[in-house]
């Protein structure tokens, strides 16, 4: 009977929505804390995504169906010995997970009309957690980024922190969006954390859950006409809010702009292509995509940015990934700024997410993306020009050399 379901699951379910993000984990993980990606809109982008994406080569010699003669007999057995209770519902949920998981890529996952819902009202930017982004390395649970001034940056969560427990039970093995249910709660509530730091140090921390709402972009004017924005993240409010700062900025005669993608764990694609367009000249090259090795899509600035000549610096540190990897990828390679910080975190793939009608979605790989250069950075993250570290000391101090680095660039 559940095999006849999912059948009839997978024949119905061909009305379906589409769009492509990157970001670094299911989640924003952060979920539990929450916050980034994925969702029901692309927000107010220029770019199409409209075309169809054909079977991957690699996969061209899959069948059409599947034959779940083999899955039957399993099911049979479980039905028949299984001292416990399964619901119909569980197993096909579990088929679905199974299936996607056999792909092998910690992108790539299937999600339940609950998670789903959660993801999405994540994205609306107010969500109860501890403001910690989350995501996957080997069989491991690690901090992508602690949001900063939210619960788990205050308890002293540090990007690369290994998540081996959570309230008491192991965390290892786990999907980023199961470690993220086990998290979230409701706000007032504790929820306890063992991490493993610089693969040595075990830490227990005790976290207070609160409402996480923050915008995805802040920005003012420091030392003396510099111009700072900073982006959390790229998500729906993006470019609406940059488009604020660049107008605030318009009129100040700047000597430079500081653009702080430290901790930015990724977004929406378009909006990554959009910012980046500012610092560029029409028709230079922000980034390619390929599958199979194949361009499928290149994606250009639309026309002269206004900050082109601007003196820019981009802040990175190890929480940078994907869509702000693209941001920095794309000036670095145009030459239209300066990277200061540390190598950023490595996630080179562009995810598509499809919303079905019973409320489930999936997050699939449909593509690798490249910098102008042609450089794929997956696992491998991008350089800075300048390597300057923020040490626990510097943070104790209230000192930012990475900061104090591009301020100097900017004044030479």
């Amino acid at each position: 009977m559940a095999i006849t379901s999912l059948d009839k699951n997978r024949r119905n379910q061909t009305k379906h929505h589409t769009w492509r993000w990157v970001v670094a984990g299911f989640v924003l993980a952060v979920l539990s804390s929450g916050i980034f990606v994925g969702g029901y809109q692309f927000g107010r982008g220029t770019w199409s995504l409209n075309f169809k994406i054909s079977t991957v080569s690699q996969n061209k010699n899959l069948p059409n169906n599947l034959d779940y003669s083999s899955v039957n007999q399993v099911y049979q057995q479980l039905k028949k010995k299984y001292d416990g209770k399964i619901s119909v519902d569980q197993l096909v949920l579990g088929l679905k997970k199974g299936l996607v998981e056999a792909a092998g890529d910690p992108y790539t996952t299937y999600m339940d009309a609950t998670t789903a819902k959660d993801f999405n009202e994540q994205l609306n930017g107010s969500f109860s957690g501890i403001g910690a982004e989350l995501g996957k390395e080997g069989n491991n649970i690690v901090v992508i980024s602690p949001l900063s001034g939210f619960p788990a940056d205050k308890a002293g969560l540090k990007p690369k922190d290994v998540v081996i427990e959570i309230d008491g039970q192991d965390a290892s093995g786990l999907s980023v969006d199961e470690a993220v249910h086990r998290i979230r709660g409701e706000k007032g509530t504790t929820v306890k954390l063992v991490v493993i730091r610089n693969s040595q140090e075990r830490l227990e921390f005790s976290i207070i859950r609160d409402t996480i709402t923050i915008p995805s972009v802040e920005h003012k004017i420091i030392n003396n006409n510099i111009g700072y924005i900073k982006i959390s993240r790229f998500a729906d409010d993006t470019q609406d809010l940059t488009d604020k700062a660049a107008n605030e900025f318009a009129n100040k005669n700047l000597k430079g702009i500081i653009v702080d993608l430290r901790n930015n764990p990724g977004g929406y694609l378009n909006a990554a292509v959009d910012i980046s367009g500012k610092w560029l000249r029409q028709g230079q090259v922000i980034l390619q995509e390929k599958r199979s090795g194949k361009v499928i899509q290149t994606y250009r600035a639309d026309n002269n940015g206004q900050f082109v000549g601007m003196p820019t610096v981009i802040l990175l540190n190890e929480g940078s990934a994907s869509a702000s990897e693209i941001m920095a990828g794309a000036l670095k390679d145009n030459k239209a700024a300066t990277i200061i910080g540390v190598k950023s975190f490595g996630k080179g793939s562009v995810q598509e997410f499809s919303n079905f009608d019973n409320g489930d979605s999936l997050k699939v790989t449909i593509a690798r993306w490249y910098t102008p250069a042609g450089k794929n950075i997956d696992k491998q993250g991008i350089s800075p020009t300048t390597k300057i570290e923020l040490t626990d000391a510097d943070i104790k101090a209230s000192k930012d050399p990475q900061i104090d680095a591009a301020i100097a660039v900017i004044n030479r």
